[in-house]
């Protein structure tokens, strides 16, 4: 609104607004702006959600230091939403289809956290949504943000084809181009992406809810995760940065920019009150739609192959959880870790929680900067 504002409309007469076209600056500001609500009105947030008692439900088979966490205030992800949200509508140009699926995926999937998150804080229950409610409803949000990309990609402004880190010439279309005679168009050509898209986001928003098990890890790895996709969204709109670096360029994800501007501040507002010892965890409404937006992002800019590395922590996590069931089911009841997700391993080897997240977070780091260095292995 203060793109359209400033810029579109008050730049003709006043010279000085024309710092607003340029997206660096929108972005600092977008930062700036999700960095100071999440500060202002995080206090606001976290009094109305404990004067609502609505706490923070501690599983007597965790670790036992967790248990004095118990009923610290919960759905502080609502902030997060809030502070991604807002800003982005501020500073970006909201003309752009790709700004609109990012924010309205973030939107989907922070509202099936908030109802999994409301049934069991608000009416007491050890478990919300059922599994196969929430992945129905996160399939069926991440089908709609392939449903969106494809109506892009006819009209040119996306495209199918994976970018495959290192290699530059291997582009597989993942909309097939025949298929027995059934041509190009008909739905059943479009399959294979969007299983592939509903996969990507709905893995990565359940990633991040799995990482959420300690005061400020989840929210740490984000902000490591935000700001490597701004960089890589930044550089593949960019068109001398896309064209050295053997990227497609694509004009209209540049605007996306600001939104993981927006992320990466308001994941440091939220910080703030999440650091250990919490005042506040996010909640489902917070990991499910952190999750959701950055899968979302990396399938709009087409690094969905880089996602591995973008939210390594994220992918170690998950994979701990999906290796320890299938050993106790296949194994007999044997266990390979001591405790599922990751994080709750290495509180059990006894290292301290503030020492988990450190080293979490300097894994992020380093996962993170590695898939920056593979744009110039290309």
């Amino acid at each position: 609104m203060l793109y359209w504002l400033l810029y579109q409309k008050l730049f003709p007469y006043f010279r000085v607004f024309r710092i607003f076209r340029y997206l660096t600056f929108r972005t600092a500001f977008a930062s700036m702006t999700a960095l100071l609500i999440g500060l202002l009105i995080g206090p606001f947030v976290i009094e109305r959600l404990r004067e609502f008692q609505i706490g923070q439900y501690v599983r007597d088979d965790g670790p036992q230091t967790h248990l004095k966490k118990g009923g610290t205030p919960t759905m502080g992800g609502v902030l997060i939403c809030i502070s991604i949200l807002v800003p982005t509508l501020l500073w970006a140009d909201l003309s752009n289809p790709a700004v609109w699926i990012a924010v309205l995926s973030t939107l989907a999937f922070g509202a099936i956290g908030f109802a999994d998150d409301y049934i069991k804080v608000v009416h007491k229950r050890s478990q919300g949504l059922t599994a196969r409610q929430k992945l129905g409803l996160q399939f069926l949000a991440s089908a709609a943000v392939a449903v969106a990309l494809l109506r892009l990609e006819r009209h040119g402004s996306y495209s199918t084809r994976l970018m495959v880190p290192v290699v530059k010439k291997f582009r597989p279309d993942l909309v097939w181009q025949w298929m027995g005679g059934i041509p190009h168009m008909h739905w059943l050509a479009f399959l294979p992406f969007v299983i592939f898209v509903m996969l990507v986001i709905t893995l990565t928003s359940n990633a991040v809810n799995l990482t959420d098990g300690l005061d400020g890890l989840a929210i740490g790895c984000t902000i490591i995760a935000a700001g490597a996709l701004a960089v890589l969204t930044y550089v593949s709109g960019h068109v001398v940065f896309s064209d050295y670096l053997e990227l497609d360029r694509m004009p209209l994800v540049s605007e996306v920019t600001i939104f993981c501007g927006s992320m990466v501040g308001a994941s440091i507002g939220f910080l703030w009150y999440n650091a250990h010892p919490a005042e506040v965890f996010m909640g489902d409404v917070g990991s499910l739609a952190l999750g959701g937006a950055i899968g979302t992002v990396c399938v709009i800019i087409k690094q969905e192959l880089l996602l591995p590395f973008i939210g390594g922590v994220f992918l170690l996590e998950a994979a701990s959880v999906i290796l320890q069931v299938g050993s106790y089911k296949l194994r007999g009841g044997k266990r390979i870790f001591r405790m599922a997700p990751l994080h709750h391993h290495f509180e059990l080897l006894g290292w301290s929680e503030s020492k988990v997240i450190a080293r979490f977070w300097i894994m992020a780091l380093i996962f993170a900067l590695f898939a920056l260095t593979t744009l110039k292995l290309r």
